[in-house]
């Protein structure tokens, strides 16, 4: 099973903006901090899983994953397969239809303390821009 963290981050909102992304994997740990476009935090909150389904498409599939999020808005949009907001819907239809090339997909909120990693990359991925 595949570990994956993922944070977004925006400097105002909306404004720059940038996906870390933390990667248990077989023993070992993968890093990544993605800078984004300009957009609001919820919305790198979803593009961070994006960028973290897309990694683990070129890197590891085929396997088990296992998303933690610490965007309990991400988390119901994503469990509950569906949101009001328009400006998210076509993030979760992406997420639906990069998820699904994997045998097992899961994601769980977890609280900010537990995702301190994937929270340093996205605002390093801020900075690099």
């Amino acid at each position: 099973m595949i570990i994956v963290y993922t944070d977004g981050a925006s400097k105002g909102n909306p404004g720059s903006s940038g996906a870390g992304i933390y990667i248990k994997a077989n023993g070992e740990i993968f890093e990544y901090a993605i800078p984004l476009e300009k957009m609001s935090n919820h919305e790198a909150e979803f593009q961070a899983v994006i960028e973290a389904l897309k990694i683990c498409n070129e890197k590891f599939a085929g396997e088990i994953l296992s998303f933690r999020s610490d965007s309990k808005v991400v988390v119901d949009t994503i469990e509950n397969d569906r949101t009001k907001n328009q400006s998210f819907q076509p993030l979760l239809t992406k997420i639906r239809e990069i998820a699904g090339s994997f045998p097992y997909f899961f994601i769980k909120w977890v609280p900010e303390k537990q995702n301190i990693h994937a929270d340093q990359l996205a605002k390093k991925a801020i900075q690099m821009q």
